[in-house]
């Protein structure tokens, strides 16, 4: 297949400012790297907050997308994880001040193969892009950083599928409605425990279908107590997908009294967590999984990590058993009309009217 040597981006010209270019060049394809071409991006908040926080100008902006296998590295092409003409979702690091030449909001990207997902022939390019940076934050989050009793090689074993029992743990997931709170739901169903979550009621049904035994009222004064009486004082693990000072103050009255752990998917408050010794809290960014430097502002920067790089490979490895098996659901989908103008606007929208129990899709091939 003959590749055109440029195609079209989104980049970051300036602080709160993204512009379309239709001449980039195609970055060069990398051993372990495929080439894919884009069919359907989905919208996340990093995309919004980078732009405000962490800007890099002239660098790809953009983290979940699908579409098709054009082009493999050597090593990729060995792996025979994937091939030239499959449909894939991916998730990438964009607004990368390291590599600003790769992003998932560009006509071709370029991804490491271990973090593609090969797409069931039942699902849509638009349904795939929300699964990649989703399935990724969750499974770090809850087998690397939460250290919920089971493993990857647990998911969708038989236990994990069985209605829930007595004796297994409860696992709370604040902001359950949201694309990484629904992914994280279904996995520790998938996983055999006890998921519960806190969300608005308009969307309770949402997150009992992922398989969440009880929805909790964040609204509601109270949550907590609600969730301690429901838990029997004894919930010890916590995963915060909002991270505001309301939802780690929750999370922490909410854990029992033994303590626990509490995860978030951004720096927490701090003078919430001196409120409780006895839990144990810690914060990551998903672009950790992938292993690699992330050159941000501040407490957002990390050295490059070989052992995440591991990890990563065995957690896409184990979504793509589900996917094959039939036991993922997407996140539901508001697919949005237009091409990349239209990608730009709706990341604006993330700051103005972010969705609420759906993620942002735009059919850009």
């Amino acid at each position: 297949m003959s590749l055109p040597q440029h195609h079209t981006v989104i980049v970051a010209e300036a602080r709160g400012k993204l512009v379309v270019r239709s001449n980039a060049p195609i970055p060069p394809l990398e051993d372990d790297m495929v080439l894919v071409k884009t069919a359907a991006v989905a919208i996340n908040p990093h995309d919004a907050k980078t732009l405000e926080y962490s800007v890099v100008p002239n660098a790809i902006v953009g983290g979940d997308f699908a579409g098709t296998v054009v082009a493999l590295g050597a090593d990729a092409l060995a792996s025979g994880r994937v091939a030239v003409g499959d449909r894939v979702a991916g998730t990438v690091l964009g607004m990368n001040k390291l590599r600003p030449d790769i992003g998932a909001f560009a006509e071709y990207v370029n991804a490491m193969a271990d973090f593609l997902l090969k797409i069931p022939d039942d699902m849509s390019f638009e349904d795939a892009a929300t699964l990649p940076l989703g399935a990724g934050t969750a499974l770090y989050a809850l087998f690397s950083e939460l250290h919920i009793p089971a493993s990857l090689d647990q998911l969708g074993a038989e236990r994990g599928v069985k209605e829930a029992r007595d004796d297994l743990e409860f696992v709370l997931v604040a902001g359950g409605s949201s694309a990484t709170g629904t992914r994280a739901i279904q996995l520790l169903k998938l996983a055999g425990l006890r998921p519960i979550a806190t969300c608005s009621p308009a969307n309770f049904d949402l997150v009992l279908r992922f398989g969440a035994e009880k929805g909790f009222d964040y609204h509601s004064a109270s949550c907590a107590s609600d969730i301690r009486a429901y838990t029997n004082d004894e919930l010890a693990f916590a995963l915060d997908c909002i991270v505001q000072a309301e939802t780690t103050q929750l999370c922490y009255t909410a854990l029992g009294r033994a303590g626990g752990r509490y995860v978030a998917l951004e720096p927490f408050r701090e003078a919430v967590a001196q409120t409780r010794l006895s839990l144990q809290p810690s914060w990551f960014m998903a672009p950790s999984l992938v292993g690699i430097e992330v050159d941000m502002h501040g407490e957002f920067a990390r050295e490059a990590n070989p052992e995440n790089r591991v990890f990563g490979t065995r957690a896409f490895a184990a979504m793509q058993r589900l996917l094959d098996h039939g036991l993922v659901d997407t996140h539901p989908v508001k697919v949005m009309p237009g091409g990349w103008e239209d990608v730009v606007r709706g990341v604006g929208i993330m700051w103005t009217e972010p969705p609420s129990g759906c993620k942002l899709v735009y059919p850009v091939s």
